[in-house]
């Protein structure tokens, strides 16, 4: 299947999730070379059923996202979700790298709004260009031919001050705009996410609502990660984090467990999809779904 909306609709209700990774385009030669001889090898032996390529703050990747997600397809068969959003590019710029994007196969795309330059400050519209995600989710509708992924966010955007629920309404007006799919930023709290769900169905949303899920790997990264995105660390995790400050091998160990138990419990409330942030990264991801059984 090419279409990421055709392998949902494909599933089972009390199957298996789909299971997706989101790579980053690394920023050296030998990070893009460990990337496509180390750690892609080794996570297509998990048997995902698609992989995402990110896009840069700013849109600093772009080419390298575009050349990335057609090595994905084209060299490893690994059908790829890639990243666009509105940032420093106008209509007509988004126009001609969507054509690239079809011009290589990739059918798949998550269309965002971004992170300004630097990934930090307030965003700006370029002019000409799109101020929000739904405007670009419309742009894709209109010129057909693709798989329309979006985010959501089940403790609400960051930069929405009215509310998580005023940001959903938002969200459900980017799904009425054409998106075929939701992939929710990182959450450690499964409470949020079901409350984000359910609420979402009772807006009368209906396409799969896919779980991000970030194996913590270190105590201060994650930190960081939590500070830029809005997303809340429970105080009986940051307690537990907290006991390995300095020690990165135990904590990664200990996001394992976590993790599992995490995604262990999403499975048995029937969420469809279960994308993994693999930060480039082998260990976390395997041992996961390796005590999930879903390796292989």
């Amino acid at each position: 299947m090419k279409l990421i909306r055709d392998i949902h609709a494909a599933r089972q209700p009390g199957s298996k999730p789909v299971i997706s990774f989101e790579f980053f385009p690394p920023k050296t030669e030998e990070g893009e070379k460990t990337l496509f001889e180390k750690t892609v090898p080794a996570l297509l032996k998990l048997n995902p059923h698609y992989c995402s390529v990110t896009y840069g703050a700013g849109g600093s990747t772009r080419e390298k996202t575009l050349g990335i997600a057609q090595r994905m397809q084209d060299e490893f068969g690994l059908l790829t979700l890639m990243h666009l959003t509105c940032v420093n590019a106008t209509k007509e710029e988004i126009r001609s790298v969507v054509a690239d994007a079809k011009s290589r196969g990739i059918d798949n795309i998550l269309a965002l709004r971004g992170d300004p330059p630097g990934g930090t400050g307030e965003f700006k519209a370029t002019e000409g260009g799109f101020e929000y995600s739904h405007q670009l989710v419309s742009f894709l509708k209109e010129l057909g031919g693709f798989s329309i992924g979006t985010a959501g966010f089940p403790e609400g955007h960051i930069a929405c001050k009215e509310g998580r629920e005023v940001d959903w309404s938002r969200l459900k007006a980017k799904i009425d705009c054409g998106a075929d799919f939701v992939v929710t930023q990182l959450f450690f709290d499964n409470t949020d996410f079901l409350y984000f769900r359910d609420y979402l169905a009772k807006l009368g949303v209906t396409v799969p609502i896919i779980a991000g899920v970030l194996p913590i790997m270190g105590a201060g990264q994650i930190q960081r990660f939590c500070q830029l995105c809005g997303a809340k660390i429970p105080a009986s995790l940051l307690a537990r984090l907290n006991e390995f400050s300095g020690d990165d091998e135990g904590c990664a160990k200990f996001g394992v467990e976590f993790a599992t138990r995490q995604c262990e419990e999403l499975i048995r409330e029937g969420v469809p999809g279960i994308h993994f942030y693999t930060l480039n990264k082998v260990p976390s991801t395997a041992a996961i779904m390796g005590n999930l059984g879903l390796a292989g």
